[in-house]
């Protein structure tokens, strides 16, 4: 069966710095579709970040890039296999030099955080009881 995909387009400020803090992270960087205008971060089979110089990213669209750092342009939300997990990434982010976003969210059946990657791009991510979501 098809398996359809998600592709983040992101652009960056500094490609060797992003390409740094996501494997930092924990994500590898897919050689096969990067260059030095663009590094491919697969975060799972389904899900995967393309990250552009400036440059690059302007050949996609007409529409002026915004400063990420002072405006939202999207918001990319993960989902983690646990609370634990949830820690851990942010952790990983800001140890990155990543910074914390937001406040945490804790609801009992569901609990996030989020974290800003080095160029203001916010990434959510949430665990949710999985009890809470079969009914």
């Amino acid at each position: 069966m098809y398996q359809q995909m998600i592709f983040v387009n992101l652009a960056t400020s500094n490609l060797d710095a992003s390409k740094k803090f996501f494997i930092e992270l924990g994500y590898e960087i897919n050689a096969q579709f990067s260059d030095d205008t663009t590094a491919s971060i697969p975060l799972s089979e389904a899900i995967v970040v393309m990250v552009h110089t400036p440059e690059k990213y302007r050949q996609f669209t007409k529409k002026e890039i915004v400063d990420s750092t002072k405006s939202s342009e999207v918001l990319i939300a993960l989902s983690a296999e646990s609370r634990e997990k949830v820690d851990e990434l942010v952790e990983k982010a800001v140890a990155a030099g990543g910074s914390v976003s937001g406040e945490t969210q804790d609801h009992g059946f569901m609990y996030g955080r989020a974290f800003d990657d080095l160029d203001g791009h916010t990434f959510e991510v949430v665990w949710m009881d999985p009890s809470a979501v079969e009914g």
